[in-house]
């Protein structure tokens, strides 16, 4: 069994996140907000392009960046975030290796991860053992690290040699690298996984073929700010669930909404050398409507799910024990 405990913080660091969002509650209590700039987090888009934060007395007056998952865990830590749309895995990360006291409110999707190949040299999930092959993944900890881990076991690969083939990089460099012919294959998360077929490569499996009902990204809030204002939880939930449900009735609009929201992103938000790295037209909505058709965005939240990823991260040595799901539940789950 592999032993590696690492004090990860968020084990995503090429999330770029969409930045912090100020918001007041009905007590003018400023709340620090943070979203990925992934297309897991679809539902905060539509919600901030639509107004509806807005309409629930969350008023959005800020618009940071946050380069990194690194970043953003130090901003937790910091106190700046009090709120964010964030992978699972590194929620539990924040929880249980920087001691920070968080709850989950709601998820916001499943899936939303994949295996993706140069189809010339990989024909099969076997073949990813060969020798000489250059695989990217993000660090060890992150969640599509977790989904590397669960795929090995699936398939019965066997893991030094296929750990001996992993390149760690973010998702962009991860992009540029498949563009430069420096990649074979790669485990990445959307829309990053869809984004590397436009350049050639094929989609081998997703994150359903390897983990059936696979809790991809959640809505966390800090303890301290749902103690002191419960409303904000209640009309966080309510924008989510309604985002939810319009973005899934309206595919192509809320495709469209995304691009428009990530192309707005200026370059001097963005840390230059992963901006040079993607161009921010390659995020547009044909290509977005085709990552999101692979994801499941969903609002319910299953605390046995939760659990066997608590206990899976404890067993492969990224947190030091295993919790009870129910310590990061929000209690109204």
């Amino acid at each position: 069994m592999l032993k590696r405990y690492k004090q990860v913080f968020i084990s995503i660091p090429f999330i770029l996140i969409l930045g912090t969002i100020s918001c007041k509650t009905n007590q003018d209590q400023s709340i620090g907000m943070a979203v990925e700039f992934m297309d897991h987090a679809a539902c905060a888009y539509v919600s901030r392009d639509k107004g509806w934060f807005k309409e629930e007395g969350l008023n959005l007056s800020t618009y940071e960046s946050y380069v990194t998952g690194m970043a953003l865990a130090s901003a937790m830590v910091r106190g700046d975030i009090q709120i964010a749309y964030m992978c699972l895995i590194p929620a539990i990360n924040v929880y249980a290796n920087a001691q920070i006291p968080i709850k989950i409110l709601a998820g916001t999707h499943k899936y939303g991860y994949g295996l993706v190949v140069n189809p010339n040299k990989i024909k099969k999930v076997s073949d990813l053992q060969k020798q000489g092959l250059n695989i990217g993944c993000v660090r060890e900890g992150g969640s599509v690290d977790i989904v590397l881990h669960k795929t090995m076991e699936k398939y019965y690969l066997d893991k030094a040699k296929i750990l001996k083939n992993i390149r760690r990089m973010n998702p962009p460099k991860q992009i540029l690298a498949i563009k430069s012919g420096k990649l074979d294959a790669a485990f990445l998360p959307e829309q990053w996984a869809t984004m590397a077929e436009d350049h050639g490569f094929k989609m081998l499996l997703t994150a359903k073929d390897i983990w059936p009902q696979m809790q991809g990204s959640v809505l966390v809030i800090k303890d301290n700010l749902l103690k002191k204002h419960p409303a904000v939880a209640k009309k966080l939930i309510a924008v989510t669930e309604k985002s939810t449900l319009w973005l899934n009735a309206h595919p192509s609009q809320a495709a469209n909404i995304l691009a428009k929201q990530m192309q707005s992103i200026k370059e001097p938000l963005l840390p230059v050398k992963t901006a040079n790295l993607t161009k921010l037209s390659e995020l547009n909505g044909k290509m977005l409507k085709r990552s999101m058709a692979r994801i499941d965005f969903k609002t319910d939240i299953s605390p046995k799910m939760i659990q066997s990823t608590i206990d899976y991260m404890a067993e492969l040595g990224y947190i030091k024990k295993s919790f009870k799901a129910k310590e990061i539940l929000y209690d109204k789950i």
